[in-house]
């Protein structure tokens, strides 16, 4: 499949230029900070969220890690928590990362390079690491991700509404797997004369556009997000749902719930 969930975790690992690569999105740290300003009483969970993936490096052994944007919650400086988080986290793991930027990670960078670790982020359009796409979701990729075999990204956060036979319901994670559809990103090139974006001069090649589309969970449990089985939910992508019209949801247990729209 290219791109492998871990089995009961918001994560997944993959084969990628000769290294095995640990792939996460949306781990929002600091994100109780948030929750007290708007006057609800968190306790912080930054302790858990890094022994959790401290967890994961450890069960999968890779060679680098790929968070898929969002490494922050703060979509503007990071905030003394934030950093305190951030700093903990990378002292805790003894792989290089990869930070595909996402929307809140606007001005991380200065937090980053301050740390004593082997760390690059890339441009928001996303990278190509052959043989993935790597973007966050927020923006419109690089061509050159598209013409990748599997594409991942994070942003949507997506989640199922599930209902019993009495009535009640639970929310609960979700991966979205399909095949890639070209034709949002077709129309999107054909409008501005590019995919890419922030000053991408490359245009989308239909020809070279055969890709499986993975939209990943959010690590982070806080974070809410799209409700992708619930009719008139608006999505958070810019392509999607169009770029993903006959995908599937499965559960993190592993379980395959079918077209995530009639799920």
């Amino acid at each position: 499949m290219g791109v492998e969930p871990v089995p009961n975790a918001p994560a997944a690992v993959a084969d990628c230029e000769g290294e095995r690569l640990l792939l996460v999105a949306d781990y929002h740290a600091g994100i109780e900070r948030v929750f007290r300003q708007q006057g609800i009483e968190i306790q912080s969970r930054s302790g858990k969220r890094r022994e959790r993936l401290r967890g994961l490096l450890g069960e999968t052994d890779p060679d680098r890690l790929v968070v898929l944007g969002d490494l922050v919650h703060s979509i503007g400086d990071p905030g003394r928590e934030e950093r305190a988080e951030i700093e903990a986290l990378f002292a805790a793991i003894d792989v290089p990362v990869t930070l595909v930027k996402g929307n809140h990670d606007g001005v991380v960078e200065p937090v980053l390079a301050a740390l004593d670790h082997d760390v690059t982020v890339t441009e928001t359009t996303g990278i190509r690491l052959d043989p993935l796409g790597l973007v966050h979701g927020h923006t419109w990729p690089d061509p050159a991700v598209l013409g990748a075999d599997v594409v991942c990204l994070g942003h949507e956060h997506p989640v199922v509404r599930l209902v019993d036979e009495v009535g009640g319901s639970r929310m609960e994670r979700v991966w979205l797997r399909g095949d890639l559809d070209p034709a949002p990103f077709l129309a999107h090139a054909a409008e501005t004369g590019q995919a890419g974006g922030e000053g991408e001069d490359a245009t989308v090649d239909e020809s070279e556009i055969d890709a499986e589309m993975v939209v990943f969970p959010a690590f982070n449990d806080l974070s809410g997000g799209t409700w992708v089985n619930v009719t008139g939910q608006d999505f958070l992508s810019p392509f999607l749902p169009e770029g993903l019209a006959e995908g599937e949801a499965y559960l993190l247990d592993g379980t395959r719930l079918g077209d995530y729209r009639s799920v």
